[in-house]
């Protein structure tokens, strides 16, 4: 037995504060999955990493991920909308285990190496498959079945009745359940309530209540399906809920871009959560983060799966200041309309408030361990008069040289310590040379 009172110790390291600030020549000390003390000694540590020349940060949070679009990297850009219903649905429709294990094995690679430790998914057909390839990865996340009743659906997506569509996210509520372990938790889906039944949008929203277990769909993402929407159901999406009493206490809502101002008063009233995704999304329209930010609402960043353009949630982060200038800042003259540490919060603090789990997301005693640690000795990052800007500017996910979550090292100096590379760069090729459908199309 060891007798070493710490699991990992980071020496001399300046760290990110949940308050936007930067504690240098600190000592982070990790002991069964959390953050211990600041000033530990590093002989009492079974692992030291030197932090000279390192900055670190929470882990990342995606908080809308499609596990099962890992393989459709480079086929999304420059198609013509609505891209879901023409390309996604047709291509996952095709997916077996073995691919969709290989998919999760492609975003847990991914979004470890690119300092991602979290993440909410939307939803596959396979989510014990996701689970048993995120539980190896070491990834902590929000897994979902993401339920369909559409006749005009591809047979292997639909979840049949409604009944059967919750008989299907309870049946892996209890599977992720017996685990034990609390990295890997249920959120219950459905993929958007314009493409399914109101009988079972109802069902789902009330098994979610029901059970305890948080909810999240793609909601006004699209302005034609916020028309859509009010000509089935005479509302906006969020007033429609809320006067039906369909509003779950843990609510995710996906890109959120075309919101009134009455939706904007129930989504803070109700505290639901918002992943906006801006590369995904700004082909689409712009959302109202500013407002949503004022009125207290907590924003995350989501990737929307690596069709639309990978896993890096710095990218997102720097897109994402870019589209707020340039839409809400010149019209109001205000170039700080998205400050960095605002971005820093929401790929933080904001994405972790959308897996609805306690004390992730931010670096201080008796926190999850989550943490990423950036090279910012590079000659991109380096010299700078502001750090903090600096890693909103120029910084990107392979900055990242470890990744530690719930206090383990599943990243050291590049090197994936709980995932085979090789093995898996492998698996891709020979999938693409065996599997027609992954690379060409109709």
């Amino acid at each position: 037995m060891s007798s070493a009172r710490y699991d990992i110790l980071i020496s001399h390291v300046d760290y990110l504060t949940p308050q936007m600030t930067i504690e240098k020549d600190a000592s982070i000390a990790i002991a069964d999955g959390v953050i211990k003390s600041f000033s530990g000694d590093p002989s009492q540590a079974q692992t030291v990493i030197d932090g000279s020349g390192l900055f670190v940060m929470p882990g990342l949070t995606d908080a809308h991920i499609h596990t099962s679009q890992q393989l459709l990297r480079g086929r999304l850009l420059d198609e013509k909308p609505v891209i879901w219903k023409r390309v996604n649905v047709p291509f996952e429709s095709r997916l077996t285990e073995e691919t969709s294990a290989l998919s999760a094995s492609l975003a847990a690679l991914e979004m470890i190496g690119c300092g991602t430790t979290s993440f909410v998914d939307a939803g596959g057909h396979f989510p014990e498959i996701f689970a048993e390839i995120y539980g190896k990865a070491g990834m902590r996340g929000r897994l979902s079945f993401m339920t369909n009743d559409n006749p005009m659906a591809p047979d292997s997506l639909r979840s049949g009745s409604p009944a059967e569509g919750v008989r299907f996210l309870r049946r892996m509520k209890k599977r992720l359940d017996s685990t034990g372990s609390d990295r890997l938790l249920p959120v219950y889906s459905v993929t958007t309530p314009t493409a399914v039944s109101e009988e079972l949008y109802r069902e789902v929203l009330n098994a979610a209540i029901e059970d305890g277990v948080p909810f999240e769909t793609h909601l006004n993402e699209y302005a034609s399906e916020v028309t859509e929407f009010i000509e089935r159901y005479g509302e906006r999406p969020f007033v429609w809920l809320e006067k039906q009493g369909l509003v779950p206490e843990q609510f995710l809502a996906a890109h959120a871009i075309f919101l009134s101002d009455d939706e904007i008063d129930i989504i803070a009233d109700r505290k639901i959560r918002i992943a906006h995704c801006p590369f995904s999304n700004s082909g689409k329209g712009i959302p109202r983060t500013p407002q949503l930010l004022h009125r207290g609402i907590s924003c995350g960043f989501g990737s929307d799966g690596a069709g639309h353009g990978g896993l890096d949630l710095f990218r997102e982060m720097r897109l994402f200041r870019c589209l707020m200038n340039v839409t809400h800042g010149i019209s109001s003259a205000d170039s700080s309309v998205m400050p960095a540490e605002t971005l820093l919060i929401m790929a933080t603090q904001g994405g972790a408030s959308a897996l609805f789990s306690d004390r992730t997301g931010s670096i201080e005693e008796g926190a999850r361990a989550d943490l990423i640690a950036l090279n910012i000795d590079a000659p991109h990052l380096w010299p700078t008069q502001n750090l903090l800007h600096t890693i909103v500017e120029c910084a990107s996910g392979r900055d990242v040289v470890h990744t530690i979550i719930d206090g383990r090292l599943v990243m050291r100096d590049r090197e994936y310590l709980t995932l085979d590379e090789e093995r898996i760069r492998f698996e891709a090729k020979e999938a693409f040379r065996k599997e027609p459908f992954l690379s060409h199309w109709s």
